[in-house]
């Protein structure tokens, strides 16, 4: 059996490290591709020799070149890419920006919360998604 794919798609390597290490405690088999701006995740999607296909992208919004708003108005106008499923990670808790991904039809939305006491960035929200959301759809999706 293939291993379900995640594509992460992220310019902050802090926040790339926190998702590996969330990743890793789900103790499920699969296979993690990182982006790092909406650009290299659209190239990643439509090369044909990866043959990409994943199960969950999880999307931060502010990113150079192409961000994450950017990338998911060019995604849903794809047909062939459309109907993947993605979630937001970002630090940003402007409306507007929730506004607009609710728009394009996003399947969550997790704010990555910051420790200003030590200068890293906490990865319970991240656990909790990974643990509670993230297992159930690679485990529906296999059975």
């Amino acid at each position: 059996m293939k291993k379900p794919a995640i594509l992460l798609v992220e310019d902050d390597e802090l926040d790339i490290i926190s998702v590996e290490r969330s990743l890793k405690k789900l103790e499920i088999e699969y296979e993690l591709y990182t982006a790092y701006n909406g650009i290299e995740a659209l190239k990643m999607l439509r090369d044909t020799e990866i043959q990409l296909n994943p199960m969950v992208i999880l999307l931060d919004i502010n990113m150079p070149r192409m961000n994450g708003i950017e990338f998911l108005k060019v995604l849903r106008e794809d047909p062939q890419l459309k109907n993947l499923r993605v979630f937001i990670m970002t630090t940003s808790s402007e409306g507007n920006d929730r506004f607009e991904a609710e728009k394009l039809g996003i399947s969550g939305y997790i704010i990555k919360p910051l420790n200003y006491n030590d200068n890293t960035k906490r990865s319970d929200s991240m656990d909790a998604f990974v643990q509670f959301h993230l297992r159930k759809i690679l485990l529906d999706e296999n059975i």
